[in-house]
């Protein structure tokens, strides 16, 4: 080898080396998406912490040196703008939608539509809007990656979770068709479908009493963390590239289906 040629590998190992792999990551402000966020930056990612609650990403962003950007990914302007951030920045190769969430657990004959919009919005629309607004950046970078958190909740039905299954189906069915039409540009779909996850926010959200809340985890020995699914996302997007995660169920050992789920006490 010459000198020459020595030094242009040198300089190009270096290059390489300093190469910074990107992600947006929606849902930040809490839960699997905060967890996210950290599981990333200890990789040393570039992470871009999207949700709506602009003092949370910012007291996360001070902790994680995550970049915060506030956006309702509902929101035509946000996202816009957000795009438009995110070009500035210099871009990324890795979009993580994990902002989502259930609202109410009326059967089908009593279901408040409000709900059924809200599910749709945030866990189809809004994944439809980041991931559209953002895949010609993502095809550009050559190696681009697009992961979805649905649920099993997008696998079979359950009483009482109508408005929550019709919005992770179609989430789901979403993010299958992306993996058939973005293939050819070589972007990678990735699906995590998470079980019983406990965090803070979830099933309060979901439910609006705390009480009521407590109970759908009460006796369940070791239900998922939010860092569990997020340890699971990491992996996913720090695999080499030509290796596609499909789909990754996670459910903790006491949930065996949807239908099974041990209690003790």
């Amino acid at each position: 080898m010459t000198e020459g040629t020595h030094t242009s590998a040198a300089a190009q190992a270096a290059a390489d080396a300093a190469v910074t792999k990107a992600a947006v990551v929606t849902g930040a402000s809490t839960g699997i998406g905060e967890a996210t966020v950290r599981a990333l930056r200890l990789e040393g990612w570039r992470v871009f912490a999207v949700a709506r609650r602009a003092e949370r990403l910012e007291a996360l962003a001070a902790e994680t040196g995550a970049v915060a950007l506030p956006a309702d990914v509902t929101d035509d302007g946000d996202v816009a703008r957000l795009l438009e951030a995110v070009t500035r920045a210099g871009g990324i190769d890795t979009l993580i939608n994990i902002a989502g969430g259930a609202r109410g657990a009326d059967k089908v004959g009593e279901a408040r539509i409000e709900d059924w919009e809200w599910m749709y919005d945030v866990n189809v629309l809004g994944t439809l809007k980041l991931t559209r607004a953002f895949l010609p950046m993502l095809r550009d970078c050559g190696e681009g990656t697009v992961l979805n958190l649905t649920s099993t909740a997008a696998l079979s039905a359950y009483e009482g979770g109508g408005g929550y299954n019709a919005a992770k189906f179609a989430q789901h069915a979403l993010t299958g068709a992306l993996r058939l039409e973005e293939a050819e540009h070589n972007l990678r779909v990735i699906e995590v479908v998470p079980g019983l996850v406990q965090t803070e926010e979830f099933a309060l959200n979901r439910l609006g009493d705390k009480g009521a809340a407590d109970k759908v985890y009460a006796g369940v020995e070791k239900p998922l963390t939010a860092g569990d699914v997020a340890d699971v996302v990491r992996y996913a997007v720090t695999a080499p590239h030509h290796v596609n995660l499909d789909q990754i169920v996670i459910r903790p050992v006491a949930q065996a289906a949807n239908f099974k789920l041990i209690r003790k006490g």
